[in-house]
């Protein structure tokens, strides 16, 4: 069995064709552009890059490039569009309308755009990479492999927000995290890594990286998370503020003469790090600047760190214990000094980093990094939310 897996943004496209037999890709790749002059498309396979530039006016016209080098003598991978069983798509948010994968139809998509609304920056990119999959591969099996499923077995009471209950009951305002296929994959194969049963374990899962976000997963299964309505909300991010009293977006709107919408796209683009350090949303580029004296980037580091570390603490009583932490994502898995100031100073709740094993060079495997001596392990899992799309539009099949 073959699946195709979509990330569609609003003027980008990501691709990966996986093989289930072996749950390898064996063609990756994406467009860029979309809908912009300069449009480009760059598809890796058989150990080879291609670049192809051209104008791609519309989401359909890169799906229609996309398979077109999909069975390119050349660049592509199979004879014909039959040998791909079914398309998986990467949605953010799915509200309360969908709890799980979902197969594709025509009252499918119109509950997507009565719910677009929940993720503007996402959901409705989606929604074009799925129209324009249907119209370039009609008869075709798709599903749609939700972010915030993983994170839908949270309890009422770790969901909810202490708003009028009619409220949340007309208009869905409530928790939903985001990452959930991250956070599903990481904390699978943490269970296979220490050879225990998901059900026994208790973990806490962080996948930090531009958009970061941590989860409590007690016997495989999410009680929660820290991103909430939107993804907004959290750790400070890249250009996301992260969690801030509401209070004070009313008043910064009202002394820099915002409307909500602009407030809401400043804490959005250009908070979070990027915002209080003044010199970029890169950790790499923060780190060099903290080393190079820049007091504004050693207080954006120590910011986020510190954010990330009360998330742990938060979790740990919350699971009522501890069997492993995860990191995982581009800062998760390569910022190793994150790492370390996220987990200073919690020796006595049982974590004990290993200098020497959390800076050692990232190979792409699972890596232990805690003490032999340390009762919580403390381990670097690279995501594969691909994959978990691939495995979920599988198992719908």
């Amino acid at each position: 069995m073959k699946i195709l897996v979509i990330n569609a943004g609003s003027s980008s496209l990501k691709y990966q064709l996986i093989n289930m037999e072996t749950e390898e890709a064996i063609a990756k790749g994406g467009c860029e552009r979309i809908g912009i002059p300069g449009g480009k498309l760059t598809h890796k396979a058989h150990g080879k890059t291609y670049e192809i530039e051209q104008e791609l006016p519309s989401h359909t016209d890169a799906i229609s490039l996309v398979l077109k080098e999909l069975v390119d003598p050349e660049a592509g991978v199979i004879a014909s569009m039959d040998e791909i069983d079914a398309v998986g798509h990467r949605v953010v948010a799915s509200g309360e309308a969908f709890k799980q994968t979902t197969l594709v139809d025509d009252a499918v998509m119109v509950l997507m755009d009565e719910i677009a609304e929940l993720a503007p920056l996402h959901n409705p990119a989606a929604i074009l990479g799925v129209n324009a999959c249907r119209e370039v591969m009609p008869g075709k099996k798709m599903a749609l492999v939700f972010d915030t499923s993983f994170h839908a077995t949270m309890p009422d009471y770790a969901h909810l927000y202490a708003i009028d209950y009619e409220d949340y009951k007309k208009y869905k305002v409530r928790r939903y995290g985001a990452h959930g296929t991250s956070h599903k994959y990481v904390a699978g194969e943490a269970a296979k890594y220490l050879g225990r049963d998901a059900s026994e374990l208790r973990l806490i899962t962080c996948h930090l990286g531009n958009g970061s976000s941590i989860s409590a997963v007690k016997g495989g299964k999410c009680i929660d998370t820290s991103m909430g309505f939107t993804p907004l909300a959290g750790v400070p991010m890249g250009t996301r503020s992260g969690d801030i009293d509401v209070a004070a977006i009313d008043f910064l709107c009202h002394k820099k003469g915002m409307t909500m919408d602009e407030g809401l796209s400043y804490l959005n683009k250009k908070c979070g790090v990027f915002g209080v350090s003044g010199v970029s949303s890169d950790f790499r580029d923060l780190i060099a600047a903290k080393e190079a004296g820049n007091d504004r980037a050693r207080l954006a580091l120590d910011m986020f760190s510190y954010s990330c570390k009360k998330y742990v603490g938060a979790y740990m009583a919350a699971l009522g214990g501890l069997d492993a932490i995860v990191f995982t994502a581009g800062i998760g898995e390569n910022t190793p000094t994150v790492r370390r100031d996220v987990l200073a100073g919690m020796e006595a709740f049982g974590i004990e980093l290993d200098d020497e094993k959390n800076f050692a060079k990232n190979d792409g495997s699972i890596r232990e990094i805690s003490k032999a001596s340390s009762r919580v392990k403390v381990l670097v899992i690279p995501t594969n939310e691909e994959l978990v799309i691939a495995r979920e539009t599988a198992a719908l099949l």
